[in-house]
């Protein structure tokens, strides 16, 4: 199995950037934490971070062609990207929102996720323990143990 892992913008300043609310690790950190799950799971995993909304939609456009899976924490284009949005729309490939605080905790313009309703699923709030979940679910995904797909829209 592959899985695409994505990042957006700000997340390699993890570690440093508002521990407070994003915790301390960094995001090489997280990376060898869901590697080690990956590993014990038989998963490869494809790591990108960018900042740059058309690297995101670039790499989202190849997910039929190259994965299995992906997991995207879209950062703050979560709030504001029609265009990741309908990146997501247009790919058969299941993907799994992300967050490593609680979106629905936080100021009023975190609450809406542009991508959430084209996702298979949204896990937020667990910190790194987010990118696992959505790693563990993906596998069961893909496996046979179906669930529903999300209504794309």
């Amino acid at each position: 199995m592959r899985v695409l892992v994505l990042q957006g913008p700000n997340l390699q300043a993890l570690g440093k950037r508002e521990p407070a609310v994003y915790g301390t690790l960094t995001l090489q950190d997280i990376v060898q934490q869901l590697e080690v799950e990956a590993a014990s799971l038989g998963v490869v995993l494809t790591h990108l971070q960018s900042n740059h909304e058309g690297a995101l939609i670039d790499a989202l456009h190849r997910l039929d062609d190259e994965f299995d899976g992906c997991i995207l924490n879209a950062g703050a284009f979560t709030h504001t990207s029609v265009a990741l949005r309908d990146a997501i729309a247009s790919q058969r490939t299941p993907v799994i929102e992300v967050h490593l605080s609680n979106i629905f905790a936080r100021e009023s313009f975190r609450h809406h996720s542009m991508i959430a309703p084209v996702c298979r699923g949204s896990i937020s709030g667990l910190g790194a323990l987010s990118y696992v979940l959505a790693l563990r679910a993906l596998t069961r995904l893909t496996s046979g143990t179906r669930v529903p797909p999300s209504p794309k829209g």
